[in-house]
């Protein structure tokens, strides 16, 4: 038995196709998704999603959006998506201290829109970064 997934962005689909195992970021943490698995809907949080195909792992960097599991179709529908294959690693590693600069001078500072936008951009680097491992 198998899953069958599909990742879509606004503009791109990301993965349509089978799948043995699904580990999602769900807002409320990890959540595996086996064939036979109860049907749901959940919220995702900027994170990796995992896939199982032909018994390799294979990374998704998601930043953010929503999943529905029903029988066996998994349907992921998320603000935007990258291969963790199609990101330069040196690239995105750079991206991730200079997010984690910017988070770190506004420490102590008083909830703004700029500092929310700082920590959401260090949220999606460090995605990023964990979707190429």
């Amino acid at each position: 038995m198998s899953l069958t997934l599909r990742v879509l962005a606004p503009d791109q689909s990301v993965f349509d196709g089978t799948a043995e195992e699904v580990i999602l970021p769900s807002t409320t943490g990890l959540i595996g998704i086996l064939p036979g698995h109860i049907s749901l809907v959940t919220a995702l949080d900027i994170g990796v999603m995992r896939v199982r195909t032909n018994g390799a792992w294979n990374s998704i960097a998601l930043m953010g959006g929503f999943a529905e599991v029903e029988a066996d179709d998994v349907t992921v529908l998320v603000n935007g998506a990258e291969l963790g294959d199609s990101i330069d690693a040196t690239t995105a590693e750079a991206e991730l201290e200079q997010a984690k600069a910017k988070v770190s001078q506004m420490e102590g500072q008083e909830p703004s829109t700029e500092k929310i936008k700082a920590q959401q951009t260090f949220n999606r680097a460090r995605a990023r970064v964990q979707a190429t491992k």
